[in-house]
């Protein structure tokens, strides 16, 4: 297997030559576009509209008109989220200990040269400044979706995420609601101890700050307090996005790469640098490959997850497998122009250190993220995917230490796609 995932690897190069070079930000910034109200895919469109009027409708409540004060104050409702029986469970997040292992794990920032930050400025700057409105939009709409799960059914192609919204506002599926949310390590801790600020901030800055005209839709521009790294919406959008496609191994590419998108909407808003993102992806995997590693965890969420599987098979009307399935245009979260795109946010194109650097080390128990969506794998075979399609070493918060050097560089779209050509 390790013969034949090596030199599927070498065909995959020259096949994909954008993955061994940098991908120009024009590109990069066309591919997050086809993925906003402004894709060429009408259903696409909808499900989009969809949501967002459901993330509407939750933020209100009860009350009669969605305002700005309540904003901050809306969570999952006791309908969408089984937090009773969460509770009841016992579970020790270990929050505090994660918390700290989060900040060990992107201590390489406090030794950046200054011309990385200066890049990391001048990226968030151009991204910003080059976001048409649909984009804007879309940015918006990630922001405000971020105490809830409407963000993910995007990903989930037209049909599955029609019944995943369906499923989600019925309560049908409130284990997984309470333990996805209940799994995103804060990073407040973080930002008080890098405390840097954000792009608006720097003395001198362009950038532009959004209006918000989609989701409360009172032209208050959008701004976020705290620090800016670690990003605390990436952090939470790509911790949903791989707990949800752990349990919808269907979908695994697609929402993989859903969370690498919401992190890119905060640098639309001109809120978080390339750094903020990419750090915040690292400190997700890391934590949900730790729960993931834990026997009791486990326990609830394989629970979970049997619960949101016959949810969604009831809304389907149908296996989850032909529910899922790829539907051309109207899935373009399933193009492979997608992948493209995953590998430009691990690195924002900032500068790679040459020079010598430690082979790479897998983490024992870190092939757990790729089980359930290649289950037929040994953990060796899933070690060496992700071995042979990580990132080059030397890019930024890659540092000295091997968990930082594997967190880093671990491109799970690419992984997950080099088995799929294998099958």
């Amino acid at each position: 297997m390790k013969l034949h995932i090596t030199v599927l690897a070498s065909s995959l190069a020259l096949a994909m030559p954008a993955l061994a070079k940098d991908i120009p930000l024009s590109q990069a910034e066309s591919i997050a576009k086809s993925v906003t109200p402004d894709s060429a895919s009408v259903a696409f469109n909808d499900l989009e509209a969809q949501w967002l009027t459901q993330l509407r409708k939750a933020l209100q409540g009860d009350t009669a008109a969605l305002t700005r004060d309540a904003l901050a104050q809306m969570r999952q409702n006791s309908i969408q989220a089984d937090n009773a029986w969460l509770q009841a469970s016992g579970y020790d997040f270990h929050t505090t200990e994660n918390q700290q292992m989060g900040i060990t794990l992107l201590s390489a920032f406090n030794t950046l040269p200054e011309a990385v930050l200066k890049d990391n400025l001048a990226t968030v700057t151009a991204i910003n400044h080059d976001a048409d409105v649909n984009t804007r939009h879309q940015a918006l709409a990630d922001a405000e979706s971020v105490e809830y799960l409407y963000f993910l059914s995007d990903a989930m192609g037209p049909r599955l995420g029609r019944a995943f919204l369906a499923a989600y506002d019925k309560g049908e599926l409130g284990k997984a609601a309470a333990l996805i949310k209940a799994s995103e390590v804060s990073t407040g801790a973080a930002k008080k101890y890098f405390h840097y600020p954000r792009p608006y901030q720097v003395p001198g800055n362009t950038i532009h700050l959004t209006p918000d005209d989609v989701v409360v839709k009172d032209g208050h521009p959008y701004t976020a307090g705290g620090g800016a790294f670690p990003s605390g919406h990436t952090n939470t959008g790509y911790t949903d996005a791989l707990l949800m496609a752990e349990m919808i191994p269907e979908r695994f590419d697609a929402l993989v790469i859903r969370g690498a998108r919401y992190g890119y909407s905060r640098l639309v808003l001109g809120v978080h640098y390339p750094l903020d993102v990419m750090g915040a992806q690292m400190v997700a995997q890391r934590n949900v490959a730790h729960y993931l590693n834990d026997p009791y965890y486990r326990t609830l969420f394989n629970e979970a997850r049997a619960q949101l599987r016959e949810a969604l098979v009831k809304e389907c009307g149908t296996t989850i497998v032909e529910c899922a399935a790829s539907t051309g245009k109207d899935d373009p979260y399933r193009d492979p122009a997608m992948h493209t795109f995953y590998r430009f946010t691990m690195t924002y194109n900032l500068p790679q250190q040459k020079g010598e650097h430690q082979p790479l080390k897998i983490p024992k128990g870190a092939d757990v993220l790729l089980q359930t969506a290649l289950p037929n794998l040994s953990p060796a075979q899933r070690q060496a995917l992700m071995e042979e399609t990580a990132l080059p070493a030397g890019y930024p918060l890659s540092g000295e230490t091997e968990d930082q050097q594997f967190w880093q560089r671990l491109d799970l779209s690419a992984a997950y796609e080099m088995a799929r050509k294998t099958r």
